[in-house]
């Protein structure tokens, strides 16, 4: 806690917990990010599933999505920052902060593994009659993943703590 205290007692950090506009602005930001990543997120792997958008390739689709993706990503993770640092105190005891983190992290492993081999081979999935069950694999389990990650995020703000 001490960690925590200090971080968020950074200036910058305690004058944008404090702002009237600054911290719900980002919050808002956040919020918006998650919301438009999420459902390029949720078409991309719903087309890698083949139970829509078979009008477009995989390609189309997640090529099309890639640099949204990323920009997204950044602003969302950013903001995320931003918003953890400024109060630390709150979310360093927090289970469900911490679950989001440890998902955030297991969604880094998933791309690692997964991109090489699904995510940068679109063509060669479009080529293949059906979708791989590596493709589809890959795709349920981003959605496990990114939907454990929005949930405890979610849950995040209602978690009091324990009375001590």
């Amino acid at each position: 806690m001490n960690i925590a205290h200090s971080l968020q007692s950074i200036g910058f950090l305690s004058d944008f917990s404090e702002s009237v506009l600054m911290y719900p602005i980002t919050l808002s930001i956040h919020l918006t990010c998650i919301a438009l990543f999420g459902g390029m997120i949720l078409m991309t792997n719903l087309r890698l599933l083949g139970l829509t958008f078979k009008s477009f390739t995989i390609t189309e689709m997640v090529t099309t999505f890639r640099p949204w993706k990323r920009a997204g990503g950044v602003v969302m993770i950013a903001t995320g920052l931003l918003l953890a640092a400024s109060e630390a105190e709150k979310y360093a005891p927090n289970p469900y902060f911490w679950t989001k983190m440890i998902v955030l992290g297991l969604i880094g492993v998933h791309a690692l593994i997964f991109r090489p081999i699904i995510y940068n081979q679109t063509e060669e999935l479009d080529r293949s009659s059906t979708i791989p069950t590596k493709a589809k694999a890959a795709a349920i389990l981003s959605l496990a993943l990114w939907t454990t990650m929005f949930t405890m995020g979610r849950l995040i703000a209602y978690w009091e703590g324990y009375e001590q």
